[in-house]
């Protein structure tokens, strides 16, 4: 209606999503700066291209999906397909940029005759990684492009809230466990005595950790959560129709 005050956001909602926001870019700076002080900076065709690893993970895999989960509770009031248009092209750069990383770690060690694979860390890594790909192409299938009948669509949706939760959970877990790797690799003989790169390298991690929780408060928070426009579920009413078979009062046609 003409007149009509917009929308707003629920109360504190804007100020927990500029905490992660703040957040994001610093364990982003963070990373450069471990990165470019202490490893020599990052370069593609050089003994420097494992340095590209861990900055797209941390990139890609952590903030772009953090960001990419964020879509729904910051875009309340836009059209449904515009948000899981973006939900979507996040989660697929993201995946791009993790893509870069994983092509990295794999021809540094190539050229420097080190063995794949073979730690924790990897195994973890290649799995989110593996995982987070198969979510998204059944995001796409499911509730990108038309074909899902309305029953599968809303078996499949817990599912799809849940691996994401999860996957966004172990994605921070094996850059928390890259570190770890990174830091006993370089610094193995002085680490425990409290030296700079050690300290710097323990705070990114920290703040891994608190992006983690600040998008995972967002996310559970149910008065939070994007509600439904009145047109979407008319559109929503009109898809069952047509895919179940029912009227919108529920009989069988």
């Amino acid at each position: 209606m003409d007149g009509a005050p917009p929308p707003t956001s629920p109360t504190g909602l804007s100020a927990y999503v500029a905490v992660s926001q703040l957040l994001g870019l610093t364990l982003l700076a963070t990373t450069g700066a471990w990165l470019g002080r202490y490893r020599g900076g990052v370069a593609w065709h050089s003994p420097l291209q494992f340095n590209a690893h861990p900055l797209c993970m941390v990139l890609g895999m952590v903030f772009l999906q953090g960001d990419a989960l964020l879509v729904y509770r910051v875009f309340r009031h836009e059209a449904k397909r515009s948000t899981k248009t973006l939900h979507a092209l996040l989660h697929g750069l993201a995946l791009v940029v993790a893509l870069v990383g994983i092509i990295a770690v794999f021809e540094s060690h190539r050229a420097k005759g080190i063995p794949d694979m073979y730690s924790l860390h990897s195994w973890c890594g290649m799995a989110t990684f593996v995982l987070y790909l198969l979510q998204w192409l059944l995001g796409c299938g499911f509730f990108l492009f038309p074909g899902a009948s309305f029953s599968l669509r809303g078996w499949y949706k817990p599912q799809h809230i849940f691996f994401g939760i999860t996957l966004f959970i172990l994605s921070i877990t094996s850059c928390l466990l890259g570190i770890t790797e990174m830091l006993l690799f370089k610094i193995s003989d002085s680490y425990s005595h409290f030296v700079p790169e050690g300290i710097l390298a323990n705070t990114l991690g920290v703040l891994l950790v608190a992006f983690g929780l600040v998008v995972g408060y967002v996310l559970t928070r149910e008065e939070w959560k994007r509600p439904p426009l009145a047109e979407e579920l008319a559109l929503s009413m009109d898809f069952k129709t047509l895919t179940e078979g029912e009227s919108p009062g529920g009989g069988s046609q």
